[in-house]
């Protein structure tokens, strides 16, 4: 149980990493209907960071349910 608990929080911390350093390209006018209404394509190392952010957020959340039957 206890290399469970280290997983998920090694889990939780490279994926909060990985939000933290995604460019925003969506600046505060567009939270309020403003800003670009264009197409974003995501490229190279960015498209590698949303990947990488995806596939932790999909082991978060196994972990998490793991821990659910694993006692």
């Amino acid at each position: 149980m206890l290399w469970l608990n280290i997983l998920f929080i090694v889990v939780a911390v490279l994926m909060t990493g990985s939000i933290l350093l995604q460019s925003s390209s969506a600046g505060l006018g567009s939270a309020f209907g403003g800003g670009d209404a264009g197409f974003y394509v995501r490229r190279g190392s960015e498209k590698r960071l949303f990947q990488a952010t995806v596939v932790f957020a999909i082991l978060f959340f196994v972990i998490a349910l793991a821990h659910l039957f694993v006692e």
